[in-house]
Order: C-alpha cells, then structure tokens, then sequence
C-alpha cells in the first residue's frame, strides 16, 4: 500500500510547509552504569542511537529528524531492539513545527533551535 501524502505537504521539492508531516523522534534514558557490564550496555545504546542519526540535545536526551510519521516509526522499532536490560528508555515524537517552536535558554540569554539536516531539503 502506497500512502501519499496530503496536497498541502506535496512539492516537487519534498518540502512540507505546514511543518505537521515531518517529525523529531526523541530519545530520553536514565541508564545505570555502576558497573563494567552496565557501562557497556549504556555505551552499546548510545552507539546505536548515533548510529542511526540521533544528536545529543543534551546528557541523555537525543533526537532525530524523520521525514515522516512512518519512517519515524521504523526507527522507532529499531532503537526498541537495542534498549538495554536496566533502566528506562522514552521515545517521544513532536511535528517539526512543534520542535521549531522549543526555546533553548542558556541563562538569560536564549539560543536559535537546531534547524532539520539539510539533507532533508535537497529532495
């Protein structure tokens, strides 16, 4: 089955101005590692996190640009498979006009949100 996508999110350029069909997939874990084998399981984890295009937003809090709910979804699956044994794993997916709208505050000066790989934009 082929899903398309609604006409507002179509251009040739795959661009979605409504910001609501792209998504940000969020990775939040409290994992132990007061242990040799906990550390490892924490750093297999991690590994596989980058490994499938995560970047740090900050200690133990991830995300990743999807170009949709679907393949979204796929990752989501995968990061499932690798969660360790102990300690907890949160996956949370926001639209990009919802990650757009996040406020980075650094004191009481405030910093730009990442903007989406620009890989994204080339399609």
């Amino acid at each position: 089955m082929v899903r398309i996508a609604p006409r507002e999110a179509r251009t040739a350029e795959g661009y979605d101005p409504s910001g609501y069909r792209w998504m940000w997939l969020f990775a939040m874990f409290d994992l132990p590692v007061e242990t040799k084998q906990l550390r490892k399981a924490y750093s297999r984890f991690r590994k596989q996190l980058l490994s499938e295009g995560f970047s740090m937003l900050q200690y133990s809090v991830y995300a990743r640009h999807c170009p949709s709910e679907e393949s979204g979804e796929a990752v989501r699956n995968r990061v499932r498979l690798s969660v360790p044994d102990s300690g907890q794993v949160r996956l949370l997916t926001v639209t990009d006009r919802q990650f757009g709208k996040m406020e980075v505050l650094y004191g009481k000066n405030r910093a730009p949100v990442e903007e989406p790989p620009q890989q994204f934009m080339l399609f």
